[in-house]
């Protein structure tokens, strides 16, 4: 992915092992933007200063789900597309992130990188065609009400 044509997809990576973060980080920073979080409320802290494209969160983290994390956070952020990461297979929790945190894809830990990878750039091209879409509806309305509007100055005259 070419930085001049166009940025680099933008994520969030959330885990409460340094570890985690430091190889997710070092794997994917050369075709990322890669920011990370040791805690869903250093996440919180970082999301307010910063936009991102996708969010992908630890499921088991001491103070908060990677799930109750993802669900609290869509009434502010909800564009991200969101992954989740379990070391378990739980499949609770696989339901609680379609249901509650309207996560785009589940992963198991540990994570194999070629298939991250195309997680992440399916999961863009879904983000592109949300904005795409809602972009083009943005126009269909403002050209409907010009339409609408000349329609009212020819009846009038």
């Amino acid at each position: 992915m070419s930085e001049t044509k166009e940025e680099k997809i933008r994520i969030l990576y959330v885990d409460d092992e340094e570890n985690n973060l430091q190889a997710f980080k070092a794997t994917f920073r050369r075709d990322y933007k890669v920011s990370i979080a040791i805690s869903a409320q250093e996440a919180r802290e970082f999301l307010k200063t910063q936009e991102v494209d996708i969010i992908i969160t630890d499921q088991r983290m001491p103070d908060e789900t990677g799930v109750d994390f993802l669900a609290s956070i869509i009434p502010l952020y909800p564009d991200p597309i969101r992954i989740l990461l379990t070391g378990y297979t739980d499949i609770q929790a696989v339901i609680d992130a379609i249901n509650k945190g309207q996560v785009y894809h589940y992963l198991t830990k540990p994570w194999e990188e070629d298939y991250l990878r195309t997680v992440i750039n399916n999961a863009f091209e879904v983000l592109s065609l949300r904005r795409e879409n809602k972009k083009l509806t943005e126009d269909l309305i403002k050209a409907n009400d010009q339409l609408e509007f000349l329609l009212r100055q020819n009846l009038l005259s």
